[in-house]
């Protein structure tokens, strides 16, 4: 019965079909069932139904991900946990973990359901985020992600001489989400072509480094450049207030100069 509740738990929130998922959300929950995550409750078959359906829009219905659980399901009389993953929709490493928690009542339906996600799961997934958005060039949409600079600081250093380089004039201090649309703007306006190969991801709690190699077109000359390249980001609360930027900044300097 475990077993088929938890495949069903799961299923809901890969559901396509709007009344399937509508009927399964309240199949699952009681009426008064209630889900619980770090920041919000959801209480009632409408308040999970919305839940469900915005995870869905957001994660599912692009294409790009799927959610799985994995094979570690607890029980204790009227409590189960196990954990759910986020993975892509063509497979590999998860981007978002969570351990689910839940309380059934003597049909078998939740009534308690206690979502918790792991600081490392957190951090992956802003990272991920944040990478696809870089993809994507949108210099608002990749600020929307960092430390505004009032609620909390932000920690911005690129490896460079603090005088910076005037052929590089984004290389100079940034300290709000306004600076951050700024410096990718600018990054934008001097490139043709941009993008890179990332070769590695590492996460150790809110803390994560990419390693990869950029690689750029200078628009003015058409000429290109490549650079290797490592970044440390810190993850607070599903923002990022850490942006250290280590490269080959000789290579970008000479792309530029010479």
């Amino acid at each position: 019965m475990t077993s088929n509740l938890i495949s069903r738990y799961v299923a809901v929130w890969n559901e396509p079909d709007a009344a399937v998922r509508r009927s399964a959300v309240a199949q699952l929950w009681a009426e008064d069932g209630v889900q619980y995550t770090e920041t919000a409750e959801h209480r009632g078959h409408d308040a999970l139904q919305a839940r469900v359906t915005a995870a869905y829009d957001r994660f599912v219905a692009t294409g790009e991900f799927v959610f799985v659980a994995a094979d570690d399901v607890v029980t204790h009389h009227d409590a189960v946990t196990f954990t759910t993953h986020m993975v892509p929709a063509t497979g590999g490493a998860p981007v978002w973990s969570g351990t689910i928690f839940l309380l059934l009542d003597a049909d078998g339906r939740i009534r308690h359901d206690h979502q918790f996600t792991g600081a490392e799961a957190s951090t992956r997934a802003a990272v991920t985020e944040f990478l696809a958005r870089l993809a994507e060039g949108n210099p608002d949409r990749i600020a929307e992600l960092f430390a505004d600079g009032v609620d909390r600081q932000l920690d911005w250093q690129l490896d460079w001489p603090e005088a910076g380089h005037a052929a590089v004039p984004w290389i100079r201090p940034r300290s709000t989400r306004a600076d951050v649309a700024d410096h990718f703007r600018q990054l934008n306006e001097f490139h043709g072509e941009r993008g890179g190969v990332m070769s590695r991801v590492l996460v150790d709690g809110r803390d994560a480094v990419v390693l990869g190699e950029i690689r750029q077109t200078v628009k003015a000359t058409g000429r290109a450049y490549s650079a290797r390249c490592a970044l440390h980001l810190t993850v607070d609360s599903g923002v990022i207030t850490r942006y250290h930027v280590y490269e080959d900044s000789l290579a970008v300097a000479r792309a530029f100069t010479d």
